[in-house]
């Protein structure tokens, strides 16, 4: 079943990346047990289709790694077909703070959205915000899928969220979020990405556990990745 969410949403956060080994992994889960509950839906395929100018501009932006960068992407929680509830989401990072808008849709509506021919989003801020980036860019067109295989972890009383993405992969061809959940591995097997989403600062008892794990901040944007990888391969 598609893992569904409330159709409006805005989120502001900070958003911190870590790349993590297998066993590092072991060690977290195990040392989260007693802290943090995993959500109601287990461990959930994600994919991702990300849209860019024909030239790339929005991940070249990126990797320059400035103040502030800004992405799209079409989102669904599993295998998707025109009927299935997906997210069009707007990502936005200014000065390390995360905003994020994002939409309930549908794949054919979002499809008449970036033609132009429209698309029936319900009417409101968060529409006006799509709309506008869109414009400004002018032509977006699907750039580069992003799947994984996510484990999300919550804290019952604060509003703290970590998400551990298992077997990163992409692909470059066939990006429709109808068609398979394959790509290509973007880390060592075994490799992890941790994020850890936050309202504040880390709690304390956080730190001490990535300290005694040895896992430190990193920069890494999937997306990003896959894209140099590809600038290796046509080179």
């Amino acid at each position: 079943m598609a893992k569904t969410e409330d159709p409006i949403a805005v989120m502001k956060r900070y958003e911190l990346k870590y790349l993590i080994s297998p066993r590092q992994a072991y060690y977290l889960k195990n040392r989260l047990e007693d802290r943090m509950q995993p959500d109601e839906y287990g461990k959930t395929s994600i994919a991702s289709l990300y849209y860019d100018t024909p030239d790339a501009r929005l991940v070249r932006a990126s990797l320059e790694k400035p103040l502030f960068k800004e992405k799209i992407r079409l989102r669904s929680y599993g295998p998707a077909d025109e009927n299935s509830p997906v997210f069009l989401e707007l990502k936005r990072k200014a000065f390390g703070i995360v905003y994020k808008r994002r939409i309930q849709s549908t794949i054919p509506e979002v499809n008449r959205f970036f033609d132009g021919r429209g698309g029936s989003f319900p009417e409101s801020q968060i529409t006006r915000e799509i709309q506008t980036f869109r414009d400004y860019y002018g032509t977006l067109v699907p750039a580069c899928m992003i799947i994984y295989d996510r484990t999300a972890y919550f804290e019952t009383d604060g509003d703290l969220r970590l998400t551990i993405d298992e077997n990163p992969r992409y692909r470059m061809t066939d990006l429709r979020l109808d068609k398979s959940m394959e790509g290509i591995s973007l880390l060592p097997e075994g490799w992890s990405v941790l994020e850890i989403k936050v309202q504040e600062a880390m709690p304390l008892w956080l730190s001490d556990i990535l300290s005694g794990g040895q896992i430190y901040k990193t920069s890494f944007s999937k997306y990003g990745e896959a894209y140099k990888r590809q600038l290796l391969k046509a080179a």
